[in-house]
């Protein structure tokens, strides 16, 4: 079993086929995506294949160590930068491939109009982890 990373991006990712901004919806839209991403996420831990996963708000403060008994350095919040991270969501799969098709199926959520977004999803393998295989 191998874990990866599923990064959904709401800026910052090449263009999805359907590319109405989330802001835009109307509320059974982002209900049903949401049920979407939920059912989805429950399907994974039958099958033993899900991790995590969590919505992340817009905001958020970059953060640096500034040296010793000096306070972190911040700057922002950066809602309005390039890249934005919607979301993510852990796997735990068998392959590469089984990661992939997971993925696709993920980028099919419902967004406006109740059409499925086609979005890009990024798709990051865990650095040099993988998790032991339990025999019984």
């Amino acid at each position: 079993m191998a874990k990866y990373l599923l990064l959904k991006h709401y800026r910052g990712a090449p263009a999805a086929v359907n590319d109405v901004p989330m802001d835009q919806w109307a509320p059974e839209e982002i209900s049903a995506h949401m049920q979407y991403m939920r059912d989805f996420a429950a399907r994974l831990e039958g099958t033993g294949e899900f991790v995590d996963g969590q919505a992340l708000a817009p905001e958020g403060t970059w953060v640096r160590y500034d040296g010793e008994g000096r306070p972190p350095v911040t700057d922002g919040p950066f809602a309005e930068t390039k890249d934005l991270i919607a979301g993510w969501m852990v796997i735990d799969v068998d392959s590469y491939e089984r990661a992939v098709e997971l993925a696709g199926e993920l980028s099919a959520a419902p967004g406006a109009g109740g059409k499925p977004i086609h979005e890009w999803l990024e798709l990051r393998p865990f650095y040099g982890v993988s998790s032991p295989t339990v025999t019984e």
